[in-house]
């Protein structure tokens, strides 16, 4: 390496797609740089992925119980500052902010913001570092611009959402999105009246509409939520009485009153650390990368957040990875192959997604074979008493699978025979004939593959 550089490569922000470009290009025996300024390890690890899984298996446990007929005279109590102290000590047994478990790679961390000074160097609070390459791993943060009054009220974002230590009496809930649905999942199923607004005309827009109708009915009845779509809103207040929120449905404005607020109203890249000192062509919506996740200066790359589109945990481990081992073995660099990944939302049932969906093949006018099972058709749908939940297959003519939409118990289990299935090109046939336990949900697999080879034929 040329000696006036510190690094060789310096990666810019430790979630996981930062932390697993630097930790595979250190483990390479390359010279890394780490940034980081807030946890080590990103929002997924510290505030969001594991203590939402803690927090929602609480409340679903919860709300099951409560549902059992035979516990109907034995309501547990709910210890919130308990369960939030569970979440802090998962976090940290998965690795959260944990500086040392990066640094056994060999990777040389750093805690501060850094900001591009030129396109080779960083400022790192009173430190300026120098590298050959860059790899931009910086995430995202909250948007929340449209919304007037959030200078003077306090309300909550999804790091922070789950970490109230007292059960609210009424909780709006900001977005109908997966976050949105989660956090609204959670207070509901504990017991909270909950509000959730949705700007879109239904709740989970990127998904199928036959979701978002059964969990917009499983909120209503079940959980006794209130959804409101195709409502926008456009201010929040607080006077001597309650906070409020002010939202527009058609020509007409409302006011509702609510205890709390949590916002979860979409993501917006971080990209506002100097790259235009560095030469990096980027937008609101991103950091304009290709395929190989190469930005406009030739040695500065951009992965995760960042760079716009879908997010999540295992899309940006993928994305670190590839860049990682492309830049390793340069000679034979390849694209990164995002058949099989699943998208997965911890609603009261959850929902899975893989490949295409049907608002997919539409936007492509591209046409397909379906197959749907209700869960309560099922053996195990019966067990359970589920009334709500289906699995679907989605395939094209000559059999092969394009994606499916599972709305079920452990749906992300589920749907990962269907992940296979896509990204090795599997046929409907060879699901179908798989054996499969009958009185799990996955038995629904094998009869909805079954159903579209009786269409076939």
């Amino acid at each position: 390496m040329n000696k006036k550089y510190d690094f060789q490569y310096i990666v810019i922000g430790s979630g996981p797609a930062g932390s697993t470009a630097a930790t595979t290009l250190a483990k390479a025996k390359k010279s890394v740089g780490l940034i980081e300024d807030r946890f080590f390890g990103g929002s997924d690890l510290n505030t969001l992925n594991v203590p939402y899984s803690v927090a929602l298996d609480f409340s679903h446990t919860y709300s099951k119980v409560n549902n059992f007929p035979e516990l109907k005279n034995h309501t547990p109590s709910v210890n919130l500052p308990t369960l939030i102290s569970r979440e802090a000590q998962t976090a940290i047994k998965a690795g959260a902010d944990n500086q040392k478990l990066l640094e056994e790679s060999s990777a040389v961390c750093f805690r501060g913001f850094a900001h591009f000074l030129d396109s080779h160097t960083v400022a790192v609070k009173d430190r300026k570092i120098t590298a050959r390459h860059f790899i931009l791993a910086s995430g995202a943060h909250l948007k929340t611009t449209e919304i007037s009054g959030l200078d003077t009220v306090k309300c909550l974002g999804p790091e922070t959402a789950l970490k109230l230590r007292h059960l609210p009496e009424v909780i709006a809930v900001v977005g109908g999105g997966a976050t949105g649905c989660e956090i609204a999942t959670y207070y509901a199923e504990l017991g909270a009246k909950v509000i959730l607004f949705e700007m879109q005309d239904r709740i989970l827009p990127r998904e199928d509409p036959e979701v978002s109708l059964a969990l917009t009915n499983y909120f209503s009845h079940k959980l006794g939520a209130t959804v409101l779509y195709s409502c926008k809103v456009v201010a929040v207040g607080q006077d001597e009485s309650s906070k409020y929120i002010i939202f527009r449905y058609g020509e007409s404005e409302k006011i509702v009153r609510i205890s709390e607020i949590i916002l979860a109203t979409g993501n917006e890249p971080n990209v506002d650390f100097g790259l235009e000192n560095a030469g990096v062509k980027f937008k609101n919506s991103g950091v304009t990368v290709n395929k190989y996740f190469e930005t406009s200066a030739k040695h500065i790359y951009a992965i995760g957040d960042c760079i716009g589109g879908e997010s999540s945990t295992d899309l940006a481990v993928m994305q670190g990875l590839s860049l990682a081992t492309n830049l390793i073995n340069k000679k034979t660099k390849t694209p990164i192959n995002y058949q099989g990944i699943t998208r997965f939302i911890n609603t009261p049932v959850p929902v899975a997604s893989v490949g295409l969906n049907e608002c997919d093949l539409s936007r492509r006018d591209r046409k397909c074979k379906r197959a749907t099972i209700n869960l309560s058709d099922t053996v195990a749908g019966k067990i359970d008493n589920l009334d709500c939940g289906f699995v679907k297959l989605l395939a094209d003519h000559s059999g092969y699978l394009l994606g499916a939409t599972i709305l079920a118990p452990h749906a992300d289990l589920i749907a990962q025979e269907l992940a296979f299935a896509l990204r090795h090109r599997k046929t409907v046939l060879e699901l179908a004939s798989t054996p499969h336990p009958q009185n799990s949900y996955s038995y629904a697999i094998k009869l909805a593959a079954r159903q579209l080879l009786s269409k076939k034929r």
